[in-house]
């Protein structure tokens, strides 16, 4: 995608972000098929990598409205997915960043997220490609969006009205 559908993506998201009445104060991406469309350990670190094609706009939105940011992977080849996310220069989106092996569910990522960034559950808004990792996380009081096609404005439009609607915010 080029700088110009990047800045249309980034200003529809915008528009997303501002008709919101009700935002979340953390925004927490999976990486593997959610952010991009590949599961790393699949990968070499000599490769470039790249993300969904309305990806980078997002995240350029929700930096610009002032929505923190983090990731929460369980690959089980984290340097790979931190090599990748250097790539694409894109660390410096993310407050907190739990990339690492785990064969359970994300809770405990989620856990060390919110003692990282001192942001409750409810205050969270999450993307995975996972139903088992939505329906873990959900149950800690996290709204949860199952992404098909990775981070696209469609996901984001229906996470954002998820959010909303739970309308438990703190």
């Amino acid at each position: 995608m080029g700088k110009e559908e990047e800045e249309e993506v980034m200003g529809e998201a915008l528009r997303l972000l501002h008709s919101c009445t009700l935002l979340p104060r953390l925004v927490v991406f999976d990486l593997d098929y959610t952010l991009w469309p590949f599961w790393c350990e699949c990968r070499s670190k000599k490769e470039n990598p790249s993300l969904y094609p309305e990806a980078m706009g997002i995240l350029n939105a929700l930096k610009q409205k002032g929505v923190t940011m983090a990731v929460a992977s369980r690959t089980p080849t984290p340097d790979i997915a931190n090599c990748f996310l250097n790539k694409l220069g894109i660390p410096s989106f993310f407050a907190d960043m739990q990339i690492y092996p785990s064969y359970t569910h994300k809770v405990e990522h989620f856990q060390k997220i919110r003692q990282n960034t001192g942001i409750p559950y409810k205050s969270m808004l999450f993307f995975d490609d996972e139903s088992r990792n939505i329906q873990s996380v959900s149950q800690l009081g996290v709204t949860s969006m199952l992404v098909e096609d990775g981070v696209n404005l469609k996901a984001l439009e229906q996470g954002l009205q998820l959010y909303a609607e739970s309308g438990t915010a703190v």
